[in-house]
């Protein structure tokens, strides 16, 4: 069964290149999944601010977390509109000419009401959640937070209320009389990969790359 969609409204809307918006939640699902970092789009006292992010998402609730001295943390956790965005970089699209070369991507915006994770033990669960998303098998392995260090991390929130994603793909899209031009057009396609693991200078001898993390992309 497909997955519905969110509501379209003037907040969500995509207006610019419509047919490459999407409202399905799996289409926005996709892309917050697909990386790791996110913008927050946030206002203090008329001054708008974008603060980049580790966010992961559980559901159809997305969570971010920092120190508990962080301003926008501390702004978010009150209960403000918040708005989340997130963007994949997949290569420079090369038309023949300067108008139409482009970027394909894929992007998506999530808009909802950021509130802090109150209880030890619901910071606690929302980390776990991030640390397997990102290395499974990882949680079980390191020491489990302190009372100390669960109080100095602010865990925050929010439910997605609306989201749309846009997505470009494929070759350029030039205007008929340049396709006989003798320029070179196509895509110069970009990927993010993994290096080679970098040993701990302090790394207790013996102790080997764990095995469980070899399916992360290279």
């Amino acid at each position: 069964m497909d997955m519905p969609s969110y509501t379209v409204t003037e907040r969500n809307k995509v207006r610019r290149v419509y047919l490459r918006g999407s409202y399905d939640k799996e289409a926005v699902f996709a892309v917050i999944d697909a990386t790791p970092i996110s913008h927050v789009g946030y206002v203090i006292d008329g001054q708008p601010y974008v603060t980049p992010t580790l966010v992961w998402r559980q559901g159809e609730r997305l969570f971010w977390h920092g120190s508990s001295a962080s301003r926008m943390l501390r702004t978010v956790k009150t209960g403000i509109p918040v708005c989340v965005t997130a963007t994949l970089f997949d290569g420079w699209v090369m038309a023949r000419s300067g108008f139409h070369h482009s970027a394909n991507y894929r992007s998506a915006m999530a808009y909802g009401t950021a509130h802090a994770v109150q209880s030890a033990a619901e910071k606690d669960a929302a980390l776990k959640v991030m640390m397997d998303g990102l290395f499974p098998g990882r949680w079980e392995e390191i020491r489990p937070s302190t009372a100390q260090e669960l109080k100095a991390t602010t865990v925050v929130t929010m439910e997605i209320e609306q989201a749309s994603a846009k997505v470009r793909t494929g070759p350029p899209v030039d205007d008929d009389e340049d396709y006989a031009l003798p320029v070179w057009a196509g895509v110069i396609p970009a990927a993010t990969a993994y290096g080679a693991p970098v040993d701990d200078p302090k790394l207790t001898p013996g102790i080997g790359f764990p095995g469980k993390l070899s399916s992360l992309p290279k």
